[in-house]
């Protein structure tokens, strides 16, 4: 019996002989999700209907909100209306769902399958890591496209500034970063929790709600707003459309970057100490 308790997180992998041609193994694993979805035609039509639906039942909805006002929470019609699209065209951004593929955590937890992660000559973390690159890159292609699209049609205004769009820009990606240390604690937390699927459920729902993917946290109570504050939930999301709105000044945006990295900072601390405390709990056999 092998256990990771006698052996150091991060392994030194096998030399293997370089072959000329031959993709890396960081690029091997990142193309998973790209190469799965697209050579599968029903998912991409599926993902370009649900946003162009998405996108017409938001832009109908806050239109309609501001039938008998001009404005509210500080923000307009056509701020509140790009918000709420720029929310739905970053839905790619924050994960895709692997439930279908097998390939999450908590499925491999199930099966037992998740010790093959630990005896690759590829670390664990790494290979979370290269996955979810691959995740934010394919995301990030749908996500562009239909910021194109939406702004050939009028349906979204562009940034108030270029400088609002720079920092926009820099700023969203402060809150993939954390969105990933926030999704990967999540998943890590799977080896205590094992198959408590509604734990996770309130978790996600949890971060939606305060990132403000449902509704921009201006329009929320004041204590609500406050509590926010206290969390990294609004850094994923919030913060970044709000700079791109005008919601937040751009005088104001060096302490919101500030806030984004040190967010950033503690959350991959705490998920490399989860690492460590997952990997004790695993154990192989006849390895």
């Amino acid at each position: 019996m092998t256990s990771p308790e006698t052996a150091p997180y991060e392994r030194t992998p096998v030399p293997v002989a370089h072959r000329p041609g031959r993709p890396s193994r960081a690029w091997r694993t990142a193309r998973i999700t790209p190469l799965a979805e697209v050579l599968a035609p029903g998912r991409v039509a599926a993902t370009l209907i649900r946003l162009c639906v998405q996108i017409l039942l938001v832009v109908c909805l806050w239109r309609a909100l501001y039938a008998n006002t001009t404005s509210s929470a500080g923000l307009d019609r056509e701020q509140a209306v790009t918000f709420a699209v720029l929310a739905v065209l970053t839905v790619p951004l924050r994960g895709l769902d692997r439930h279908n593929a097998r390939d999450s955590v908590i499925i491999h937890l199930y099966l037992g399958t998740i010790v093959f992660w630990f005896l690759r000559p590829l670390p664990p973390a790494r290979y979370y890591l290269y996955r979810a690159l691959g995740d934010q890159l394919y995301g990030l292609a749908w996500a562009l496209a239909g910021y194109g699209g939406c702004l050939a049609f009028g349906v979204l205004a562009p940034p108030v500034s270029a400088g609002a769009g720079a920092v926009c820009a820099v700023s969203l990606l402060l809150g993939q970063c954390v969105l990933y240390q926030l999704t990967l604690i999540v998943d890590l937390l799977c080896f205590w929790t094992m198959r408590d699927m509604g734990v996770l459920q309130i978790l996600n729902f949890l971060r939606n709600l305060l990132s403000g993917a449902y509704a921009p946290l201006w329009y929320f109570p004041g204590w609500f707003q406050s509590l926010s504050v206290l969390l990294p939930f609004q850094s994923t999301l919030n913060t970044p459309l709000s700079l791109y709105i005008g919601r937040i000044s751009l005088s104001a945006a060096p302490a919101q970057l500030a806030a984004q990295a040190f967010w950033v900072a503690g959350l991959a601390l705490l998920s490399r100490w989860l690492w460590r405390k997952a990997s004790q709990r695993v154990v192989s056999q006849g390895g």
